[in-house]
């Protein structure tokens, strides 16, 4: 069998094995997570290891998150296809991806500098230029962009940064992990209705890599990373 061909078979079983058996049904996403090679996001010494179903570790203290764990957040923003979704937290560009199969209006944000670089080479086969791929804080979201129909975080904070909520639309969601570095946090689906009101719900307990940027450091000087 030829190597994209076993890959093939991998993505299938993945999705047949890890992901629908959990309870993501969503068509939309389960044709993403068929349609993406993963393989091409992790680093080429853990090729084998990208489809298994845990987290893998990219550098610079990052990590691609478990297949599931990606379903399960894309499900929960409840896209479509012409939802505006802002990512926070590009890393390896896997989450990024899977996004850019349901809707071509999606932007990301990423505070470290190599992951960025690198991240935009293998995000171009996925037809998301430079001009949807930014450098910078993700805790200030981006206001220039905004409203937005989702927003997805995909490294924790220990509290719900006020500016994305104020960047969501009415009806939008925003699906975060939030809580202290190296301890259990909590996935949280907050939605924002007519009115501007919220209402929030917990989903699961998780562990992800702190969201680091200004807004961690508040008694601190913080440079921005220059675009």
């Amino acid at each position: 069998m030829a190597l994209e061909d076993q890959h093939a078979v991998e993505r299938a079983r993945m999705v047949e094995t890890q992901i629908i058996p959990r309870g993501v049904t969503d068509p939309l996403v389960l044709s993403a997570m068929k349609e993406v090679r993963r393989h091409d996001f992790v680093p080429a010494m853990k090729v084998s290891q990208a489809y298994e179903d845990h987290p893998v570790a990219i550098g610079y203290g990052q990590t691609i998150s478990q297949p599931y764990m990606v379903a399960l957040m894309t499900q929960l923003l409840q896209l479509h296809a012409s939802s505006r979704v802002l990512e926070i937290g590009t890393g390896s560009g896997y989450q990024t991806a899977v996004l850019a199969k349901i809707t071509p209006d999606v932007y990301s944000i990423e505070i470290v500098p190599g992951l960025y670089e690198r991240t935009t080479a293998i995000l171009a086969a996925y037809g998301l230029g430079a001009d949807r791929l930014r450098l910078g804080d993700g805790y200030q979201g981006l206001p220039d962009k905004a409203p937005f129909d989702g927003i997805i975080v995909t490294a924790a904070p220990d509290h719900i940064p006020p500016a994305l909520v104020e960047q969501l639309k009415p009806g939008g969601r925003l699906v975060i992990p939030v809580g202290p570095a190296g301890a259990t946090q909590e996935l949280l689906v907050l939605e924002k209705n007519s009115s501007g009101a919220t209402q929030q719900w917990n989903i699961l307990p998780v562990q992800f890599v702190p969201l680091t940027g200004k807004a961690q450091f508040p008694h601190t000087t913080h440079r921005e990373p220059r675009p």
